[in-house]
């Protein structure tokens, strides 16, 4: 069985949980964390699990105004997104989603239910409800132990997925 785990991540912390949550599914499934500048076509995804994750940006997933005022604060230059990527095509495959998402104060919102939300009108089955990753700031850094609990949620991930696919 083999997972992909695409991200969006302008200074480095939703990368850091992404590759976190692929040592987490490492354990059960081949595994491989992609940008999602450079993630295949959401129709061309051949995976038994697709986890997408994303920073939230104006209470939701980024749009280009967004993404541009992350890059003048000091992050990396993203020329898309996580909304964009999910709006290239549909798909029908096991999905689950994270976000990371600024702890004080606690905004509404979440990065990771906007892309859930949209997985599921694709008809994709969500595996796990989305997931949130806490960073000190909008920049970062991530919050104490946050990384261990994305490897736990990796590792929570692959022993759902192999309760529910049948061997052979």
């Amino acid at each position: 069985m083999n997972a992909i785990v695409v991200h969006e991540s302008a200074w480095g912390n939703t990368r850091a949980v992404a590759e976190a949550i692929a040592a987490g599914l490492g354990a059960h499934l081949t595994t491989e964390v992609v940008a999602v500048a450079d993630a295949p076509p959401l129709p061309d995804l051949r995976v038994d699990l697709l986890v997408v994750g994303a920073p939230t940006q104006a209470f939701g997933l980024s749009r280009p105004s967004t993404r541009e005022d992350a890059h003048r604060r000091g992050g990396r230059q993203l020329a898309t997104g996580v909304r964009e990527w999910l709006a290239e095509g549909s798909a029908q495959l096991m999905v689950a989603t994270f976000d990371t998402h600024v702890r004080h104060p606690n905004l509404p919102g979440h990065a990771g239910h906007g892309a859930a939300r949209k997985l599921k009108r694709m008809g994709c089955t969500v595996l796990a409800e989305p997931e949130t990753f806490y960073v000190e700031d909008y920049e970062g850094p991530l919050l104490p132990g946050e990384l261990d609990r994305a490897r736990e949620w990796g590792g929570e991930l692959g022993r759902r997925l192999a309760e529910r696919t049948p061997p052979g």
